[in-house]
């Protein structure tokens, strides 16, 4: 994706009735963005699940640098070894540590943890959440403002069924150009504040950035809020709607590349993954492993 910088709109005198059509103009011009916005719910589902496309992409294939935690933006990355092998991430555990951020935990232990980025619900997420109950499975959902207004009634019965709900931020913007933490702030406070609206409990201070994006700024700042910041160690291209994963596909993926401590990242949005949890999760019982919860890590 290409970044344009508009440095300077014009030079020089301008007329003051210039001025007054141009600000007419720029004032028509966002009022009917903002109100399309409004009027569009189908368009705010689209973006999320774009910008979102847009940083997993990236996220599950390989990494070209490892080890090394970015100064600048970037987007978290994993290399794959051999089937069962432990993954390199953008940044080691122990330079994530110091941050209060994780991608997966240093054990041998067959443990996973299973986490959904819940953008928008288009009818998956009673199925995944009947098959984590049927396993009595633990699981943490990552939520944005969208989700919480269009389905309150999932988000209560993720509370009441025992899981953890993080903060995906409330508009699901790219959080690693915000630089200062007014806004930064804003952003988690803002989808923190609607969770305990719609459910009368805390949301967990637990952040996923959107998309993936960091900068060591970002961590620090969820740090300073309190924040445990969550990446992960297992994910699959699930979220393309027309253009789903067969089952054989996901399963591929999710079980050659599942491996001690994994912090496994699904979508509600799939379709695939709807279908194939209940199966996904007897499939990881039988290879030894067990359900954990991110207090594993960090207290909610």
């Amino acid at each position: 994706m290409k970044t344009i910088y508009v440095k300077k709109l014009f030079s020089g005198n301008v007329p003051v009735r210039a001025l007054s059509v141009l600000g007419l103009f720029l004032f028509a011009f966002f009022a009917g963005g903002v109100a399309a916005r409004i009027a569009d719910s189908r368009a705010v589902r689209e973006t999320i699940a774009s910008e979102t496309a847009m940083g997993t992409d990236i996220a599950v294939q390989e990494a070209d640098e490892t080890d090394i935690l970015q100064e600048t933006t970037v987007n978290w990355g994993l290399g794959f070894g051999t089937s069962g092998e432990k993954p390199t991430g953008m940044a080691t555990i122990e330079e994530l540590a110091q941050y209060n951020a994780y991608f997966m935990s240093d054990t041998e232990e067959k443990k996973i943890y299973l986490t959904f980025d819940c953008g928008y619900e288009n009818g998956n997420t009673e199925a995944i959440l009947d098959a984590l109950k049927k396993h009595n499975a633990p699981a943490t959902f990552f939520v944005v403002g969208y989700f919480l207004e269009s389905a309150p009634d999932l988000a209560r019965r993720m509370v009441k069924e025992g899981h953890t709900v993080g903060n995906h931020t409330y508009n699901h913007p790219d959080m690693s150009q915000i630089s200062d933490m007014a806004s930064f702030q804003k952003e988690v406070e803002n989808n923190a504040a609607l969770f305990k609206e719609v459910t009368g409990t805390d949301m967990a201070m637990y952040y996923r950035p959107p998309q993936g994006k960091y900068s060591v700024e970002n961590l620090k700042m969820a740090q300073e809020l309190g924040y445990a910041t969550f990446f992960w160690s297992l994910a699959y291209v699930d979220w393309y709607q027309d253009d789903q994963p067969t089952h054989e596909e996901a399963f591929d993926k999710l079980l050659g590349r599942v491996h001690p401590g994994a912090i496994v990242l699904l979508h509600n949005t799939s379709r695939t993954n709807g279908e194939i949890i209940d199966e996904l999760l007897t499939r990881w019982e039988e290879m030894g492993y067990t359900f954990g919860a991110l207090s594993d890590f960090a207290q909610p």
